[in-house]
């Protein structure tokens, strides 16, 4: 990207919006469970908080964020749950002024970041640009949690095209993290963003595509919604394969969301006997 401050200011009013769900909820609102297994508002919140800190450090230094790989290394499967249930622990008051203070020094520091350098992460060095990319694709995907946690449905907007983005680009890491080979060809995906604009990736001849709604392909990639309730259609065995792994995170393949329930037909009311006439 040769400006990335679109994509800061991009982060930044993904994390306002989120904030406005929760900035007025009771401390009953913070406890309410959320899709996540075991994880609540507050756990959202905090993951959020705790992942803008270690992207902070990224950024600002080196050293400190080497000791977080160790840590992470040391115990990769309860590292992230962690982080979350030591930030959950605060008083919502505490946890989301933490929160607001954290993500606007990680802001501050990405738009005073040089463009061409590369800061280390826990997968492959990133850019600024990168790294706020990523940013608002898990501000977007745990406000996805906390909205349906809260029974909210939020406007979706063209922010998402930075989600798309990264969903499309972990393509061939989706398939390898399954102990997949990745397809050889390239792959033809369109989608229909919020505003009405088609967003276009891969040759336009690929045989094989994706297409749907980019709101759709969103929650497919982020693992926010089952596969079955979504109008995302793919044509050829690779593109439907990818659609039944695809994620946009990093780590290990996740549980993702079962599929909503049918719900169940009416019984037919039975017919009334007939009543007997006078002469039977």
């Amino acid at each position: 990207m040769s400006d990335p401050t679109h994509v800061f200011d991009d982060l930044r009013e993904e994390s306002e919006e989120l904030d406005r769900l929760v900035a007025e909820l009771s401390p009953e609102g913070w406890a309410v469970e959320t899709p996540a297994a075991r994880w609540t508002v507050a756990h959202q919140i905090a993951h959020l908080a705790w992942t803008d800190h270690s992207a902070l450090l990224a950024v600002t230094d080196e050293d400190e964020f080497g000791a977080l790989v160790e840590k992470a290394l040391a115990a990769p499967e309860s590292f992230v749950d962690q982080g979350a249930e030591e930030g959950a622990e605060k008083p919502p008051a505490q946890l989301l002024a933490d929160w607001r203070a954290g993500r606007a020094a990680l802001l501050a520091a990405l738009y005073a970041a040089p463009a061409k350098t590369r800061f280390p992460w826990y997968g492959p060095p990133m850019s600024a640009a990168s790294m706020a990319t990523g940013r608002l694709m898990e501000t977007w995907a745990h406000g996805q949690d906390v909205a349906d946690a809260l029974g909210v449905v939020r406007t979706p907007t063209d922010r998402l095209r930075h989600v798309v983005r990264i969903g499309v680009r972990a393509r061939d890491f989706a398939f390898g993290v399954h102990g997949l080979t990745p397809p050889s060809e390239e792959l033809r995906v369109e989608l229909v963003a919020p505003s009405g604009e088609l967003w276009t990736y891969g040759p336009d001849t690929a045989p094989q595509r994706v297409t749907g709604p980019a709101l759709d392909f969103c929650l497919l990639v982020t693992q926010r919604a089952h596969r079955t309730d979504l109008a995302v259609e793919a044509v050829g065995p690779d593109a439907d394969r990818w659609l039944d792994i695809a994620q946009a995170f990093a780590g290990p393949p996740g549980p993702g969301r079962p599929p909503k329930p049918k719900p169940q037909s009416k019984p037919q009311p039975k017919p009334k006997p007939k009543s007997k006439g006078a002469d039977q």
